[in-house]
């Protein structure tokens, strides 16, 4: 057989065999983002909703979240939910947005309400084997929009 015929079927082989492992890789990358969805999902409706045990099932034992505006990090699932289940002001409104991500990490956007006022808030999570093993939160209060800024803007809310 002519050698350039032998080294074009080896390539032609071994790029099948390529992209199939790549179809695979997509495909279990695809099924991973599935689970992490719906566990997201799972997760705010149980934050929603008032169920501490079923809000933290989303995090590793040695999950870390971060609170970088006040400075603190808390340390392990059982910290993070001791920490949530005595917050002096109960959420009388949960309100996802927006959920983006891809691979291990994700994004939420949503808001709490807090006696009345909305806290608009981002948490940004990193997964390792299907759970969060680092979180980081930041929180917002609303605030007036400067009038010098109207001509270029629209209302949101």
């Amino acid at each position: 057989m002519n050698p350039r015929r032998v080294h074009r079927l080896l390539h032609c082989y071994h790029s099948t065999r390529y992209i199939n492992n790549r179809g695979k890789q997509h495909l279990k990358w695809a099924m991973q983002e599935e689970h992490i969805r719906e566990a997201l999902n799972a997760h705010w409706q149980a934050s929603s909703a008032g169920d501490a045990n079923a809000e933290h099932d989303i995090y590793d034992d040695a999950a870390i979240c971060d609170y970088p505006q006040s400075g603190e990090r808390i340390l392990g699932r059982s910290n993070l939910q001791a920490l949530r289940s005595h917050h002096p002001g109960k959420p009388s409104g949960f309100k996802v947005k927006r959920i983006l991500g891809q691979s291990d990490l994700w994004i939420t956007e949503y808001t709490i309400t807090y006696q009345g006022r909305p806290a608009y808030t981002v948490s940004i999570m990193e997964f390792r084997n299907g759970k969060v093993v680092h979180e980081t939160q930041y929180f917002a209060d609303p605030f007036e929009a400067p009038a010098w800024r109207q001509q270029w803007v629209r209302q949101i809310a």
